[in-house]
């Protein structure tokens, strides 16, 4: 990368942040894990929020009109299993899913999830996944944000759009993208790399 090419990319993440679609998936307890595969999760490469990453392991989700087939598992283990889906996807399984962020589960749907050796059945945990930013503290101090707050996204994509709207989640732990599922990615043309300008609501 050359010195401008540098200072390009230093610019432009100065003033807009990286856009990421997030695709049907699923986090599991340790134990879980172990009813679902016979062992616990491994991981095949790591995600862009610190910590996070792509488990080898693939489930299947039943719902009460359909299935759906090596879904991915996020790791590393949690306290309570979730799954997130577009609501596409909640209308091909059968399934009334909730717009929440993630750990809002409380009165959410269950579904069956299927694995190589065993199955689970969920009493509650599906959601369709809220639109939303995560941000380190010096970024969202750098655009005047604080955690709870909600702003709209100029997705500079192939098929322009704003949404609004958009949670703003502020944590140490994180690192600056926002999050849309492939529903909102299909329906502005998303591609991989593309930016989104934060616009005050």
């Amino acid at each position: 990368m050359t010195h401008l090419d540098t200072l390009t990319d230093a610019i432009l993440h100065t003033h807009f942040v990286e856009v990421e679609a997030s695709g049907r998936h699923v986090h599991l307890t340790e134990a879980q894990a172990r009813q679902l595969f016979g062992h616990g999760l491994t991981a095949e490469r790591p995600l862009s929020q610190p910590g996070q990453f792509l488990c080898r392991e693939r489930v299947a989700l039943v719902g009460p009109k359909g299935r759906l087939d090596r879904v991915a598992v996020l790791g590393p283990a949690r306290a309570e299993a979730q799954v997130e889906i577009s609501l596409t996807d909640a209308r091909a399984l059968g399934i009334d899913a909730p717009v929440r962020l993630s750990g809002d589960t409380a009165g959410t749907p269950g579904i069956a999830i299927e694995g190589p050796a065993g199955r689970l059945d969920l009493d509650h945990g599906v959601l369709a996944a809220q639109r939303h930013i995560h941000m380190t503290p010096a970024d969202a101090a750098r655009y005047g944000l604080q955690n709870g707050d909600t702003v709209s996204i100029q997705c500079l994509s192939a098929r322009p759009l704003i949404l609004q709207g958009v949670a703003v989640r502020v944590s140490d732990r994180f690192a600056t993208y926002v999050h849309i599922d492939f529903d909102e990615a299909n329906a502005c043309g998303h591609r991989r790399g593309d930016l989104g300008r934060i616009l005050h609501d």
